[in-house]
């Protein structure tokens, strides 16, 4: 398995060996291209020397700041982020071992209890966690029970909703078309 989201081969190398850098490209995942988002992993792994929950959690909060706002930004709003990526990490130590993985291995959990998981970490609200748990499911070897109706719509096999179905330039166009028709739906509703 090896993940092509972000089109630059470390950055996408970072995210196929690395849950920590996967989980963050998720956290990452608003208000900024999906490529832009998950090649701050590798941003971040460039700049501080690791991608860790425990060096990052532990990082001085100013430094962590510099390194986000350093050109080319890992997000447009640096200090928010930069702290939300913090909090992320220093919650995968305190609950987790520093192991984001452990979210959807320890235990053997079904899809649900990745699900509920994944909804009880800082800065990943519903429609985040069905999206990462169907990117876990469609491309990261997760397996559990019911992982696809946990996932909800962004699970369907042969969809172009999310992350979680890019695997190539072409299904990265598919899934940006599929994000333009869904907002101008959106926008004609009212």
């Amino acid at each position: 398995m090896a993940l092509t989201i972000t089109g630059d081969e470390s950055a996408d190398a970072l995210l196929t060996d690395n849950p920590l850098a996967l989980l963050i490209g998720m956290l990452l995942d608003q208000q900024i291209a999906m490529e832009t988002a998950f090649t701050g992993p590798e941003k971040i792994r460039q700049r501080i020397g690791a991608v860790d929950a425990e060096t990052i959690a532990g990082y001085d909060p100013d430094a962590f700041l510099e390194a986000f706002r350093q050109s080319p930004a890992v997000h447009r709003f640096p200090g928010s982020m930069a702290e939300r990526v913090r909090t992320l990490c220093q919650t995968l130590v305190d609950d987790w071992d520093g192991d984001a993985a452990a979210i959807w291995t320890q235990g053997a959990p079904t899809g649900a209890e990745v699900l509920r998981r994944l909804k009880a970490l800082p800065g990943f609200g519903e429609q985040k966690a069905r999206i990462f748990l169907a990117l876990l499911g469609k491309q990261y070897g997760f397996a559990g029970d019911g992982w696809r109706e946990a996932a909800g719509a962004y699970g369907e096999d042969g969809s172009f909703r999310s992350v979680a179905d890019i695997t190539s330039p072409e299904t990265l166009a598919k899934v940006r078309e599929h994000k333009r028709a869904a907002k101008a739906a959106a926008k004609q509703k009212g």
